[in-house]
């Protein structure tokens, strides 16, 4: 049975073919957000005869085509997340590299308010907070 991000492919006409579905398997089953060498890492775990090329293109592939989101979160590297069903922002621990996903219905609020003040109707955004921990919570 296809997962999400395959079913989501199906529905944009890709083509699905067996190493795209190991990589939008190894995509929606991360709970991070992996960049290509780890989706390569992953995927060539399952399947041994998928290159870093295949990887490249497709998660080029899917970036374009919608079904999933390339972040860059300041570390030089491409990181990837599938669509998520509701709205998250990242907050980037820059001594680790750990993203964390959060919302917040305040920010939420004055990220609409901020645009109609300014005559405009917010239609998409993204909020990347990059940080490091306070002392004593390493």
């Amino acid at each position: 049975m296809p997962n999400v991000l395959e079913r989501k492919c199906i529905e944009k006409g890709l083509k699905m073919t067996e190493q795209r579905r190991v990589i939008a398997r190894v995509l929606s089953e991360s709970n991070d957000h992996p960049d290509v060498e780890m989706l390569y890492r992953r995927a060539s775990a399952v399947d041994p005869k998928i290159s870093m090329a295949t990887v490249y293109r497709t998660v080029n592939l899917f970036a374009e085509t919608g079904i999933i989101e390339r972040h860059d979160f300041g570390d030089g590297r491409a990181r990837y997340e599938e669509l998520p069903e509701e709205h998250h922002d990242h907050l980037i621990d820059m001594k680790t590299g750990k993203v964390v996903e959060f919302s917040n219905p305040e920010i939420e609020a004055l990220k609409e308010r901020i645009a109609r003040e300014l005559g405009y109707q917010l239609v998409d955004h993204r909020l990347e907070l990059f940080a490091v921990p306070l002392e004593g919570k390493q």
